[in-house]
């Protein structure tokens, strides 16, 4: 399974960032994308690009959590439009809406950062990495709202919900992204998402170093095991996994225009 693309990891986050790297090249991956989680951390997501090379290409994302909304400061468009023009940075978020940790105080400030995320993805058409626990409804209720002002490139990370979201996410031209958690016991419902999602809407990631996937699960999750969710994605799905690296490196290029591998 040669040639994947890890779409969604922190490389921030790992205990060892050569030795993740390493093991990243030994597992065959092409590439792999870094999200921030804080807009006030940026330059350090764009710096991590800085480890790039011709056999493991590496871009970022800006954006804040939303489980750091009501943190951060809200940039403008402007300061957002500014920061997005670096050839490196590949998309936007992560961003959305997460209601396990959070109170209703904390709601006005992600739904604002969310929309604010959303317009900046309308304008520069880098696609919007999104995070949603446990707020399928207004998510569904905000992207169908922002829709009609304008499409916007999208991709739900880490798909950990049902049909609901999956059909409203595909029907406003979005994609969905697996990771470990479809390789776990009780994940059913997200294995079925998995298997009946569109072929031009799939792709791959760790969400690094969280939710490592069987085998791995239990320790520290780093990008060279994406090769894990995908192989469970091509059996779930009937295919090769030499097919399944091909479908899903297609559509990361076509929704991660600055993505080239």
């Amino acid at each position: 399974m040669r040639g994947l693309i890890d779409t969604h990891c922190h490389l921030d986050r790992l205990e060892d960032l050569p030795a993740g790297l390493d093991f990243a090249r030994q597992a065959g991956l092409a590439g792999m994308i870094t999200i921030g989680t804080r807009w006030s951390e940026r330059a350090k997501q764009k710096a991590l690009t800085g480890h790039d090379s011709p056999d493991l290409r590496i871009w970022c994302a800006l954006g804040t959590h939303p489980d750091h909304a009501h943190e951060e400061d809200l940039p403008s468009l402007d300061e957002m439009l500014a920061e997005l023009e670096a050839p490196q940075v590949a998309a936007i978020g992560e961003s959305g809406l997460d209601y396990f940790h959070g109170t209703d105080e904390v709601k006005p400030a992600q739904h604002e950062s969310f929309r604010r995320h959303i317009e900046a993805a309308r304008v520069t058409g880098l696609p919007l990495v999104i995070h949603t626990r446990q707020a399928d409804d207004d998510t569904i209720a905000i992207l169908r709202d922002e829709h009609e002002k304008g499409a916007f490139p999208f991709l739900i990370h880490c798909f950990a919900s049902g049909p609901k979201l999956a059909e409203a996410a595909v029907e406003l031209g979005g994609y969905l992204s697996f990771s470990g958690l479809l390789t776990f016991k009780k994940c059913e419902e997200i294995r079925d998402v998995a298997r009946h999602a569109p072929e031009d809407r799939i792709l791959v990631e760790t969400d690094s170093p969280f939710l490592a996937p069987v085998p791995k699960r239990g320790k520290p999750n780093t990008p060279g095991y994406v090769v894990h969710t995908a192989a469970r994605l091509a059996e779930e799905r009937g295919l090769t996994g030499e097919k399944l690296v091909e479908i899903t490196q297609a559509n990361t290029r076509r929704l991660f225009t600055r993505v080239a591998v």
